[in-house]
């Protein structure tokens, strides 16, 4: 797959956080991108998309909705490669099925049946999450290293109530079966939480993350999290299409942390600021654990250091004016 002058690709998903960055970086490679948002008509989503270097002689965007089945169809026929991005992330939900689990699950199901059906369609590269890898039964601890061999439990994250977790278990799960059944060749990336420069004019879950503790709350969760930059997220959709033997899935995560670390590390960069001095709660805190990177080096990622992806995170909340400094 080493040639992608004119190659045709699509994108679903193509305003959001990751989706525009893995376009940005097609368009820089000379690939057409076939990009598929809900509403091409709305500023909001498509400008910062038609604006990338390439975009007026590459970029075609598409209508289409996760829920509608064969809305893919057309855009994919003809496509060589096709990366599913789409899938809704937020916390506050009032109906996990309706809001997270269909759109994750049936949405997936939808677009691999449209890839299904064109011979043209080589390799399709599925954003999974760490999500559907690290929450079962086992426990973490600083010892443990998580490995693509993890798989998410649903039964362990409907008893802990974490809906979004389990929206993308199910979601993988079901486009693993999908894909043996119907003979697709698929690539998951499992990102953890993705920070760094945010391309988009709206504001997306994991900046947001980042965008709390800076402006001004009180107090830091307590939890132990998975930190990563956008742009390697991005680049290893790319490679995991364009490297032959690519296969399975890929951890993304460049450093666990407690949020009171992270707390410490954004100290250092910004001794001005007025951070959070306490835990949301009284509990011990969670501890953190480990994930492998030998597989996602495989891919030729080369980690941006958490401290750069922070920096970058809060310059560009900063320039679109999310901050309150």
């Amino acid at each position: 797959m080493s040639s992608s002058a004119g190659k045709l690709v699509c994108v679903t998903g193509a305003s959001g956080y990751i989706a525009s960055w893995i376009v940005k970086f097609l368009l820089n490679r000379g690939y057409t991108v076939r990009a598929t948002v809900r509403d091409p008509n709305d500023p909001k989503k498509v400008e910062h998309l038609t604006k990338l270097e390439g975009a007026k002689e590459r970029l075609q965007l598409f209508k289409a909705s996760l829920l509608e089945e064969g809305s893919f169809d057309s855009v994919v026929q003809g496509c060589d490669g096709v990366f599913h991005t789409a899938s809704p992330f937020y916390n506050d939900v009032k109906d996990p099925q309706v809001e997270l689990i269909d759109p994750a699950v049936k949405g997936t199901l939808n677009v691999l049946q449209s890839c299904a059906k064109p011979p043209s369609v080589k390799r399709v590269i599925l954003t999974s999450s760490m999500a559907a890898v690290a929450y079962n039964f086992s426990p973490r601890t600083p010892e443990v290293v998580v490995d693509e061999t993890w798989f998410s439990d649903p039964d362990f994250c409907t008893e802990s109530k974490l809906w979004y977790i389990l929206s993308k278990t199910l979601a993988e799960d079901a486009a693993w079966k999908f894909a043996k059944e119907n003979n697709i060749d698929i690539v998951t990336i499992n990102p953890t939480m993705v920070i760094g420069p945010l391309l988009q004019p709206v504001l997306n879950t994991s900046a947001a993350a980042v965008l709390n503790i800076v402006n001004g709350a009180e107090t830091f969760p307590n939890a132990s999290i998975g930190w990563v930059n956008v742009k390697d997220v991005a680049n290893a959709h790319i490679q995991a299409y364009e490297i032959a033997s690519a296969s399975e899935r890929y951890c993304l995560v460049e450093r666990v942390l407690h949020y009171s670390e992270l707390v410490k590390v954004l100290r250092d960069l910004y001794p001005t600021l007025s951070l959070p001095e306490k835990p949301a709660d009284d509990k011990p805190y969670v501890p953190t654990y480990q994930v492998s990177k030998e597989k996602a080096k495989s891919l030729g990622v080369e980690f941006i250091p958490l401290e750069v992806s922070l920096k970058e995170t809060v310059q560009s909340l900063k320039e679109k004016k999310f901050t309150n400094f």
